[in-house]
């Protein structure tokens, strides 16, 4: 688990502030990740905002492709990391990770909130993300 939480900027804070105490520690720590791998691969800026009212992390287009949070009162056991439909990410977790993942067609990788994040597992399939056009 990543230890330090970084301060959310105000356009992303709302967003984690409506969600219950399980979904939003791990979407902290998992914006931490995202924060910390964009650094790591030198896909920077990120640039932090809501899509359709959930925290998106795009690196600049040059590098990848954005990765968006979602957590549902649906499907209250999972966060969904989901990439742009029309690229070929998913595929590439999926080939990497088999099932130790769940997903949804080409759009997401699902997290589950059931059990302590594999951070190396996540940190490398958002650095496929990041960097997905070099």
């Amino acid at each position: 688990m990543i230890k330090t939480e970084k301060p959310l900027p105000a356009q992303i804070a709302p967003a984690f502030a409506a969600l219950p105490k399980a979904p939003k520690d791990a979407m902290r720590a998992l914006r931490d990740l995202i924060c910390d791998t964009a650094a790591e691969t030198g896909a920077l800026p990120i640039e932090e905002s809501l899509k359709w009212g959930q925290p998106s992390f795009a690196p600049p287009k040059r590098d990848g492709t954005p990765i968006r949070l979602r957590w549902s009162a649906d499907t209250p056991d999972r966060i969904a990391m989901l990439v742009h439909c029309q690229t070929t990410v998913v595929d590439a977790w999926r080939e990497r990770f088999g099932d130790a993942f769940a997903y949804d067609g080409n759009r997401a990788l699902y997290v589950p909130l059931d059990a302590p994040l594999d951070t190396d597992a996540l940190r490398y399939a958002i650095a496929v993300a990041l960097t997905y056009r070099r």
